[in-house]
């Protein structure tokens, strides 16, 4: 692939993965991703400001060769993750005398997981600045989005803000900058879901602290870069924000039926009721697409069957990943069905600690549902609207 110009003597020199599908071998990537890596020219030094995932490293070099870059002086880590960090080795094999500048915590992943030897690296503070001549490097720390040595790089006379993971999306797409506003946003928002929302308090801190930053270009490790910041400032601003939306998501699994009557029936009686309702048939969710939804939602509802006196093992995987996520979820609660016993609805209540909810009281079935069942639901649909309405969202 070519390099993509950012602005004068600053270029985007990483690699488009159109192909990839799945990342830590666990979040699905629909529309793949990008290792954006940025060469920073200045009148007396050049910086690469991080490299690119291990498999796309000959695209890296192609990029840099296609500038005719003989040397960089300093190679910016801002992240150990090897999707960012794991051409480390090459690179610094290819150019000698290139210091790793980053953080202390950052130096130590970095050895630790890739080995480097520890007289390559140059340490920087937070705030430090670094001259490139007539370009300016300040680093700025930006700890746990999402890892505890993620930092910032900010170019200052240029004004662009490099944002490593803060800000980022999956998505494969040959614009540099943002062009289809809407679609972009969907695929931040679900990166969003998936890798920053369990950190959403800090980001909140974060987010104050660039108000003091003047910049006119955010330019993440992943996805296209945004001309107008604006636009991703005021979403990640609503996305880690407290404001709970009249909805609920319920993810559920059934086995032989009785759960689904149970999911359908609940379903129609919350949108007589006025509120959305998202559903995941957990046999066949795109975990992204759940995580997402669970961004704004007041509520969340689990619907299993019970095995062997326990959760489904998917609602019991749905619950965990509601858990791990930490959503602004206001309510919680659980509808399914059981043969001859168990202890479902403690073992998945038990799995939700991180989650600062109400609990509404549960509906569960002994096999399939009857006409009590079915009044349980009305009233659990109830008081779902009620909650919504109490907390000012309905």
């Amino acid at each position: 692939m070519a390099t993509r110009k950012l602005k004068d003597n600053i270029h985007e020199v990483g690699a488009i993965d159109f192909d990839r599908r799945l990342f830590d071998e666990l979040i699905p990537l629909p529309e793949g991703t990008s290792y954006n890596s940025y060469l920073v020219k200045g009148s007396e030094k050049t910086a690469l400001i991080d490299t690119v995932d291990p498999a796309k490293v000959a695209s890296l070099v192609e990029n840099l060769n296609e500038l005719n870059i003989e040397k960089i002086d300093y190679i910016i880590a801002h992240h150990a993750e090897q999707d960012h960090s794991g051409s480390l080795p090459f690179i610094v094999e290819l150019f000698p005398t290139a210091k790793i500048v980053t953080n202390a915590k950052c130096k130590e992943m970095l050895i630790s997981l890739l080995l480097l030897p520890e007289d390559k690296f140059q340490v920087v503070n937070d705030r430090e600045t670094l001259s490139l001549g007539d370009k300016t490097l300040e680093f700025i720390f930006a700890p746990w989005v999402h890892w505890p040595e993620t930092m910032l790089t900010y170019l200052k006379e240029d004004k662009v803000l490099f944002t490593c993971d803060f800000f980022g999306s999956h998505l494969a797409a040959t614009p540099l900058f943002v062009g289809d506003e809407a679609h972009v946003l969907r695929s931040a928002k679900r990166y969003f879901a998936e890798i920053m929302m369990p950190f959403r308090n800090l980001i909140k801190q974060h987010l104050e602290k660039l108000k003091t930053i003047d910049f006119t270009v955010i330019a993440p490790s992943h996805g296209p870069v945004y001309d107008r910041p604006k636009l991703i400032l005021d979403a990640y601003a609503d996305w880690s924000g407290d404001q709970v939306k009249n909805e609920v998501v319920l993810p559920y699994v059934s086995m032989h039926g009785s759960t689904q009557e149970m999911v359908e029936y609940l379903i129609n009686a919350l949108i007589a009721r006025g509120v959305v309702v998202k559903p995941y048939n957990l046999s066949r969710t795109d975990i992204g697409e759940l995580a997402m939804d669970l961004v704004d939602a007041a509520t969340v509802v689990i619907g299993s069957p019970t095995v062997l006196v326990g959760p489904h093992p998917l609602a019991a995987y749905a619950a965990f990943l509601a858990n791990a996520l930490r959503p602004k979820t206001r309510f919680a609660s659980i509808v399914g069905s059981f043969g001859w016993g168990g202890k479902m609805v403690e073992t998945l209540s038990a799995m939700l600690p991180n989650l600062k909810v109400t609990i509404i009281p549960p509906v569960i079935a002994k096999g399939a549902p009857r006409e009590a069942d079915y009044a349980a639901l009305d009233n659990l649909a109830d008081e779902i609207k009620k909650s919504h309405q109490a907390a000012g969202i309905a």
